[in-house]
């Protein structure tokens, strides 16, 4: 009888050696996957009937702080390409990714027969070298500088970009840019350098990430991490802002601290087909400076932009 009880309790003992074992291998199977599907998740942007901006998008810039000329050569030469077709041996361009950013107006205009390019122009540029506000950016100043870029002008949309030198309110934590209305009228975005405050949140993939698992990062494309990182997160910003500018167009609610899920948040960190958390997906390298890329641009430069959620395939679109 003693035997027996003996006998129960070693098998008894022996199972948890083994259980963990098998539990760890099963874990190492499903954890991939896992973090696939939670990555391409189908988020559902609806139209909720309110306007969103078509045919012209004027922008008023304000420079921030202190920006090296290539930084601000970098941004405005993306801007540029958003309606620039270059040669065909050029694939993909930028302004192919704009054209899908225009393709929400047929979604929202359903008996327009043709979906118009949207015309970016820069009807202003102001310089604040001398940080007049401080280097704290708090909701207040952000109404003072969008003021101050547009001079009352409702037909504009204030691009505030701030330098590295400056802590932007809320960037960093949860959000790499900020796109919002002032007094129900007037739309504004917010682009701040990355490279300083919090180069692992904001300025992935050229940057090894703070979070989630660790992928390889790319050189940037036009050679500098903060301007490289601002031109990601200010493509992401136009998007929201002509989708969505005064929060009553194509959203998703219910997104990380309640924020709406927008056309380019819909997608995170995806550059490419085929990306998983920490790689970034199809991308291309320039053999020449080893800068990853996955656009052409304007006179030649190569630009890193994120996915966008397509509308009409309800699913997330990349150039490559």
């Amino acid at each position: 009888m003693m035997e027996r009880r003996l006998t129960k309790i070693k098998m008894a003992s022996s199972l948890p050696v083994s259980h963990p074992l098998a539990l760890a291998f099963i874990l190492l199977l499903i954890l991939p996957l896992a973090l696939e599907a939670k990555l391409h998740a189908k988020p559902v942007l609806t139209y909720h009937r309110g306007p969103i901006i078509t045919g012209r998008l004027n922008l008023s810039l304000l420079w921030y702080g202190q920006f090296g000329r290539s930084q601000k050569n970098a941004i405005r030469t993306f801007i540029k390409s958003l309606n620039y077709n270059g040669r065909a041996n050029f694939q993909p361009q930028v302004s192919t990714w704009w054209e899908m950013v225009g393709s929400y107006q047929s979604m929202a205009m359903k008996h327009s027969r043709k979906t118009p390019r949207i015309q970016v122009n820069v009807v202003k540029q102001i310089t604040d070298n001398s940080y007049s506000l401080g280097k704290v950016m708090t909701k207040d100043f952000i109404k003072t500088l969008v003021q101050k870029a547009t001079a009352g002008n409702r037909n504009t949309v204030a691009v505030i970009f701030t330098s590295r030198q400056v802590t932007a309110s809320d960037l960093c934590s949860g959000q790499c840019f900020e796109h919002g209305v002032i007094g129900n009228t007037q739309p504004y975005i917010l682009v701040g350098n990355p490279e300083t405050e919090c180069p692992g949140t904001c300025a992935w993939p050229f940057h090894r990430s703070e979070y989630g698992l660790q992928g390889v990062t790319l050189q940037p494309p036009n050679g500098n991490i903060g301007a490289d990182a601002m031109v990601i997160h200010f493509a992401s910003g136009l998007a929201s802002t002509v989708t969505n500018p005064f929060k009553t167009g194509f959203y998703q609610p219910g997104g990380r601290n309640d924020e709406l899920i927008e056309a380019t948040t819909a997608c995170p960190g995806i550059f490419g087909s085929g990306a998983l958390p920490g790689y970034t997906g199809k991308v291309r390298v320039d053999p020449i400076t080893g800068g990853g890329f996955n656009a052409h641009g304007y006179k030649g430069r190569k630009f890193m932009l994120p996915a966008i959620w397509n509308p009409k395939t309800s699913s997330c679109w990349t150039l490559l």
